[in-house]
Formats: C-alpha cells, sequence, structure tokens
C-alpha cells in the first residue's frame, strides 16, 4: 500500500513537471521578428480570422516579461485551434534584435512575433493612451477589433486563460 501511495505520488510529480515543461528551442534561423509600427499593430489586430487577439508588449530586459513569456507561449498554443492569435511585441531596441531572437528561439516560438520600429511615445499613444509604457503590457481585442482588456505587470497563466476565455466564451 505504502509502495503504491509512492508510486501514484511520483507519478503525479512528472505529470506536474510534464504539464509545467517549457517547449523545446527552435532554431535560431526559423525565428521570425518582423518590425512594427503601432499602426501595423492595429492592423494585426483588425486582421480577420480570429475570434480573440492577445497582444503582449514585451522586452527582453524586462524581468516581470521573462518570467510570464512562457505563459504566452502555452497560451498560443493551447488556444490557436479556438482561434486565439497572439502578437508579441518586443520594445527592446533594434539593436537588440539579435538578443531578441535568441530569447524567441529559447522560449520555443515558432510563429511570427515582432519588435517596435517606431519612437516610444508614439508607439505608446496610438496603440493605447492609456497605457503608460510600462512593460510587460497586455491588450485583449475581440474579433472585431474592440479592446476588451488592458493591463500592465505580469500576469499567470490561469489569468491570461481566464481573459481569454471571457472574449472566447462570451
Amino acid at each position: 500500500m505504502i509502495r503504491r501511495r509512492m508510486w501514484l505520488a511520483v507519478a503525479a510529480g512528472w505529470v506536474l513537471i510534464a504539464g509545467c515543461a517549457k517547449p523545446a528551442p527552435v532554431p535560431l534561423e526559423n525565428v521570425q521578428v518582423i518590425p512594427v509600427t503601432a499602426d501595423d499593430v492595429v492592423r494585426l489586430v483588425q486582421a480577420p480570422g480570429a475570434k480573440v487577439v492577445l497582444v503582449n508588449m514585451w522586452a527582453t530586459w524586462c524581468a516581470p516579461c521573462r518570467v510570464e513569456f512562457p505563459h504566452l507561449v502555452k497560451l498560443a498554443r493551447n488556444y490557436q485551434a479556438r482561434g486565439l492569435r497572439v502578437l508579441l511585441v518586443s520594445a527592446d531596441l533594434d539593436t537588440e534584435l539579435p538578443n531578441v531572437k535568441k530569447f524567441l528561439a529559447k522560449q520555443g516560438v515558432d510563429f511570427p512575433s515582432s519588435i517596435k520600429a517606431q519612437k516610444d511615445q508614439e508607439f505608446i499613444d496610438r496603440v493605447y493612451p492609456k497605457w503608460d509604457g510600462a512593460l510587460p503590457a497586455t491588450l485583449i481585442y475581440d474579433g472585431s477589433g474592440k479592446l476588451r482588456s488592458f493591463w500592465e505587470g505580469e500576469t499567470s497563466y490561469t489569468e491570461f486563460e481566464q481573459k481569454v476565455l471571457e472574449v472566447l466564451n462570451p
């Protein structure tokens, strides 16, 4: 009986570890990072084909961004088939593009990502005037391009999922 309980505890632990495992890195040459302006972000949000669009502003130097990043990758994978589009927009300087690509490769990002290609304040004001520029920042839009949620700061997977599901399952 004790052995069985121990085995069940070990098995449960492996299931938890497997569920939290980071995706496998992708080859650096497969990482796509596209420079975008705020107008480009708006166009991507309004592009047809998604029921929910999550836009996350992040940077390689931002500790809370790095903590929440695996949650975003997992969310993108888990809900893409249900209509979620995730737009990852790096706020790093364009001179940091090699570091951005390395970070994305290590995180297993196998879908196109973006890097801000516009002056900070112009970008911030056009994306969302109430955003003060703090990172990470997340915006969630419905399929028609209407902003449904905005917040700044590190977020857990559960919180991301809840916000997405509020729009996916109204």
